[in-house]
Parts: structure tokens; C-alpha cells; sequence
């Protein structure tokens, strides 16, 4: 049976979203960033900090074994980016397209009348979410590989 416990190896503060990450199949920093924007949009910046430090106390601490996983990692898109890559880097990693994401982006911040939340947000997971490899790299892999 597969236990949820906090993450020593991938543990950014106290291993809390890593390991909903390892427990859940996801990348990191996609529960960090998630955690981030559920926290910042309705106003309970101190309700998410709550809330982490409560999950802290309650989630026992797993191994210090760094597991190397085949998952995708979420990364800024350096080949779909109109501002700083995020909704583009979204979408690869969800695998739909980035316009869906821009358009449920923009929705979703000025529907609620969250305008300041969505833009923090966005801030938030431009510095959370790192860049994704450049265009060269992209390109010298297959022939590197070949």
C-alpha cells in the first residue's frame, strides 16, 4: 500500500507538496504552484500558510531515497510563451492547448473579480515554475541521441 509522507529528497521547505507529488504520480512543482495560486486567489494567503504548517504536523516523513521518475516536468515553455512561458508551459505539461489555458487563465482571474489574485498568481508561478530547456538544447538532443 502506497503511504503519503513528506519528501526529505525533493522537500523544498518541509516536503509537504513533494510528497503529494510522489503520492499523486505529478511533478513537484506543479502541486507547489498549485498550492501557491489555491492560497493566493481567494484571499487566504494566511489560510494556505495555515494549512501547510497543519499538513506538516500531520504527514509523517518518508525516506531520504531520491526516486528518479520518468514523469514530465512542469517547466516554463521557451517555444510557447507570450509573457513569461507559464500558460504555455501548462499546456505542454498537461498536454492541450496553450490558448485553452491563456483563455481559462484570463476567465478564471477576471470572472471572480480576482483581477490582483491572478496576476499574483501568475508572478507566483513565473518565479515557482522554472524555465524549461532552450531551443538549442531542444534541438541538439535528437541529433546528440542519433
Amino acid at each position: 500500500m502506497k503511504r503519503l509522507t513528506r519528501s526529505r529528497a525533493n522537500g523544498k521547505i518541509a516536503g509537504v507538496c513533494a510528497g503529494l507529488a510522489d503520492y499523486f504520480e505529478v511533478d513537484a512543482t506543479f502541486v507547489r504552484a498549485t498550492w501557491v495560486a489555491l492560497s493566493i486567489v481567494p484571499g487566504a494567503v494566511i489560510g494556505g500558510i495555515i494549512a501547510y504548517l497543519l499538513v506538516w504536523m500531520v504527514m509523517p516523513e518518508g525516506s531520504a531515497t531520491v526516486a528518479e521518475t520518468g514523469r514530465p516536468r512542469l517547466t516554463r515553455s521557451v517555444t510557447n510563451a507570450k509573457l513569461a512561458g507559464v500558460c504555455g508551459g501548462l499546456a505542454e505539461y498537461l498536454d492541450v492547448d496553450a490558448t485553452a489555458i491563456r483563455v481559462l487563465w484570463i476567465v478564471l482571474t477576471v470572472i471572480p473579480g480576482c483581477l490582483f489574485g491572478g496576476v499574483l498568481v501568475y508572478l507566483a508561478a513565473w518565479i515557482l515554475i522554472p524555465k524549461g530547456p532552450s531551443v538549442e538544447a531542444i534541438v541538439a538532443t535528437p541529433a546528440a541521441s542519433a
